[in-house]
């Protein structure tokens, strides 16, 4: 316990200093609004063209509209898309010596990881209200019950945070835009494919299946399927989905908040 309490001090500074990041972290977000505007380009491209198609194929979406079970998915690919990208930053902000005043700091490296978790969150909240508006004048069947609006919002939230985690985790071992750039891309992907996003676990081959129940996509998918939708279900259960999403989070930020001073060196 006393070793949580040293990773994880539960206190007000501790608070605090996650707040400072996360406020360093926003403020950017909002000397560039349009950054959000054109994220939203690529969820809209999926849903109007992509799920169109798609929507011809019988028994893609279990007996549901395509667009119903596609909206989901997307909403977490593009929270996906964001996060898995947030480690960039981290590598400009050694490159312009931000990271060191950060590392110089009393706050704990837990707080710092934290920081950058919980604006990653804002920021997949952001594509939510736009994926969520795109939804509207499509005509998919949105659920109405406030409850369910606050449990996708909490499940965003945790996605995101997660993948911002992991994010971080592969800009501390490769420390190269570069080579960021490139295996951002090469995980993105396969993440995505891999998940129940776009066509039910029950249609891929049974290999795939085994990859999809490791991917915490799938669980964040398949809670924001349940909750998001007036007719949405979840096959897992919302219960073990927000289990798995914690407990990969909390590993992911106690290995990111190892890792994190490497990026100074």
């Amino acid at each position: 316990m006393a070793e949580y309490d040293a990773v994880f001090p539960l206190t007000a500074d501790y608070a605090t200093q996650v707040l400072a990041v996360v406020d360093a972290e926003v403020s950017k977000l909002r000397h560039d609004p349009m950054e959000l505007l054109s994220r939203a380009i690529q969820p809209a491209l999926w849903l109007v063209l992509f799920g169109k198609v798609m929507a011809q194929v019988k028994g893609l979406s279990a007996g549901t509209n395509y667009l119903d079970f596609l909206a989901p998915g997307i909403l977490a690919q593009s929270v996906l898309f964001v996060a898995i990208f947030y480690g960039i930053a981290a590598i400009w902000e050694r490159d312009l010596g931000v990271l060191h005043r950060y590392l110089v700091s009393p706050a704990p490296r837990t707080a710092l990881v934290l920081g950058k978790a919980i604006s990653s969150a804002l920021r997949g909240l952001s594509q939510a209200l736009m994926v969520y508006a795109l939804a509207v004048v499509l005509g998919i069947a949105l659920s109405p019950n406030p409850l369910h609006v606050l449990g996708v919002i909490g499940f965003i939230a945790l996605g995101s945070a997660l993948f911002c985690s992991f994010s971080l985790i592969v800009a501390c071992i490769v420390r190269t835009r570069e080579r960021f750039m490139g295996i951002g891309q090469a995980l993105t992907m396969p993440i995505f494919f891999a998940s129940n996003a776009i066509y039910p676990i029950r249609l891929m081959p049974g290999w795939l299946q085994a990859i999809s129940r490791l991917n915490p996509l799938t669980y964040e998918v398949d809670a924001l399927r349940a909750l998001m939708l007036q007719n949405g279900a979840s096959t897992i259960g919302l219960g073990f989905d927000f289990a798995v999403l914690v407990g990969v989070f909390s590993v992911l930020v106690a290995i990111a908040a190892r890792l994190y001073p490497r990026m100074g060196e």
